[in-house]
């Protein structure tokens, strides 16, 4: 496109969602263009519908002449919600969905059915009063990560039972093999003809229990994750993204189509009950996980992993998150980010780049320890930190349990947590997710990047904690590991130093990985991070013959219809 069809295009997207709705300029794009850990590039604009309908036709303006980049809440680590570079054969639109809110619950709450904007936090908020729950509950929801963002990405599965985030049952848009624009309604929801009537039907909640189908063929989850995770002696991972028995549609599309509407079952709320083990061994954890997912009446509901050096970093640098969320609550995270965000573009013009980070972490230093003294006791004394939430009804039994192991085995102890202790554990633990960003950004001097894997090790490891070489170590200023114990998935961070390329630290910890039988991503996606395996990009190639869409996602091509094109990080 030519400079006047540029300008033709941002004036025809004005009128469609309002000027203020289409930003063009660098230092407001910035916050979008820029992913959380990892990405960025140039745009031709960032535009934010309010409604169905603006969303659809902006697809019919800036298609098939614009790659479009879907966008929510962009709190992904992959970069798989931004450009990633600047070569490619189109111009870049972003789509940014988070004004377009809307929760409507269904079949007596049992179902939900979530617009874009929707967030895992607003959706917990809604079910509350029909003691319900989302599919996901904690981590993605403390940093207002959006429910069709989880689909999209096959993100979650901190929950035991319910797996990562998966439907059959979606309303989606995708540009067919002729360059036509095509909307496919397979909510199973009766909601009229024409895209015009669909979008006002489901946006308004107009439609009526009868025209809602609840044909059993289609699901609303994952109905054998929680078979799959029980295996604890096979060979291979319970999940990750590569997985093709969870790609369907708008489930692992990762942007490759544009979702209008999600629909998802609900889960009820149990009453439950946690525990915090302790112990300087992996064999303890080992025992343990294999003990819950075996023999136990109902799996747990969930098992994180810490260790002691992700629990010090978390304890130092997610500190003011972690007692902004105690004192503020979830729904206002996204909020205190964004301003951040615009404090720390404002500092970096003028030169002083991490300086709002480095003052966070002064003014912490006069606040007192946040963590309850049990968990801090158990830091000094063990390097691996579990903590378990299992149901009431199974909570003698696991104490009965961890008292007879723990006596035989004096290598740790555990404790049944109170309300606030349960609480303050498993906020900790998300709280690390955000903490080795913090890091980098108040050691600039010292530190070059993060490395951050997320990876999935076979069910029956047994020897899952990492040894690195002496060359890898040297390179490492901290290793923070921590995870979804049950399921084995770890996330694994690490602060290297100054002056080392990230990139090639990545490409050699892949080697180790691939040695060890596991898969990755297993549940952040590959962005532009990670490689497209053959299942992956078959179904982006399926979802998007023209390759219009997230451009480039899995180090796939760049270019229109799939030509032949080699990504920047390769």
């Amino acid at each position: 496109m030519v400079a006047n069809e540029h300008n033709e295009l941002i004036t025809s997207l004005r009128k469609i969602v309002g000027d203020k709705n289409v930003l063009i300029d660098a230092a407001q794009t910035k916050l979008y263009r820029e992913g959380k850990r990892y990405g960025s590039g140039s745009v031709l604009a960032v535009v934010t519908p309010g409604t169905l309908i603006e969303q659809w036709k902006v697809l019919n303006t800036v298609l098939p002449d614009c790659i479009v980049i879907m966008q929510a809440a962009n709190t992904g680590l992959t970069g798989g919600s931004t450009p990633f570079g600047d070569d490619y054969d189109r111009p870049v639109v972003i789509l940014n969905t988070t004004r377009l809110k809307g929760i409507q619950l269904i079949n007596k709450a049992e179902q939900v059915v979530c617009l874009p904007g929707a967030t895992l936090d607003e959706l917990e908020k809604a079910l509350a009063p029909h003691s319900r729950e989302p599919h996901s509950v904690i981590g993605s929801s403390c940093i207002g990560a959006s429910v069709l963002g989880g689909i999209c990405n096959n993100s979650g599965g901190a929950l035991v039972r319910r797996g990562p985030a998966y439907t059959e049952l979606a309303l989606y848009a995708r540009l067919n093999e002729e360059n036509q624009l095509e909307l496919i309604n397979h909510l199973g929801i009766n909601l009229g003809e024409s895209p015009e009537e669909i979008l006002n039907a489901l946006e308004n909640g107009t439609y009526r229990p009868e025209d809602i189908d609840n044909d059993d063929r289609k699901h609303a989850s994952d109905k054998n994750y929680a078979f799959d995770v029980a295996q604890v002696d096979e060979d291979t991972p319970a999940r990750f993204n590569n997985n093709p028995n969870r790609l369907f549609e708008a489930s692992g599309s990762a942007g490759k189509v544009c979702v209008f509407a999600v629909r998802l079952d609900t889960f009820p709320k149990v009453a439950s009950e946690v525990f915090y083990i302790g112990s300087q061994t992996q064999d303890d954890l080992t025992n343990i996980r294999r003990y819950l997912l075996k023999e136990l009446p109902r799996l747990p509901i969930a098992g994180e992993y810490i260790h002691r050096t992700a629990y010090d970093i978390g304890a130092e640098y997610g500190k003011d998150v972690f007692l902004f969320i105690e004192k503020f609550g979830t729904n206002k995270v996204p909020k205190m980010f964004a301003t951040k965000t615009q404090i720390d573009i404002k500092l970096e013009k003028i030169g002083l780049k991490g300086w709002s980070d480095k003052c966070l972490q002064f003014m912490m230093k006069f606040f007192p320890n946040h963590l309850p003294k049990r968990m801090n006791d158990f830091r000094d004394l063990y390097q691996h930190h579990l903590i378990i939430r299992i149901e009431k009804q199974d909570v003698d039994l696991v104490q009965r349990y961890l008292e007879d192991y723990f006596k035989e085995h004096t290598t740790g102890n555990y404790f049944l947590c109170t309300a606030e202790e349960g609480r303050k554990a498993f906020l900790h633990r998300f709280a690390i997710a955000g903490a080795a960003i913090r890091y980098r950004d108040s050691h600039r001097d010292e530190v070059e990047d993060i490395v951050a894997l997320d990876i999935a090790l076979r069910r029956n490891d047994r020897e899952w904690e990492e040894e690195l070489s002496d060359e890898l170590n040297k390179d490492i200023i901290h290793k923070l590991y921590y995870g979804h114990f049950f399921c084995h998935v770890f996330h694994q961070d690490y602060i290297i130093r100054k002056g080392v390329d990230p990139l090639e630290m990545e490409h050699k910890m892949w080697v180790l990985l691939d040695g060890r039988g596991a898969e990755y991503p297993a549940e952040h996606n590959v962005g532009h991070l990670y490689l497209a395996k053959a299942a992956l990009q078959n179904h982006y190639k399926r979802l998007d013959p023209t390759n219009s869409f997230n451009v480039g996602i899995g180090h796939t091509s760049r270019r229109r219809f799939w030509g032949d094109h080699k990504s920047v990080a390769e």
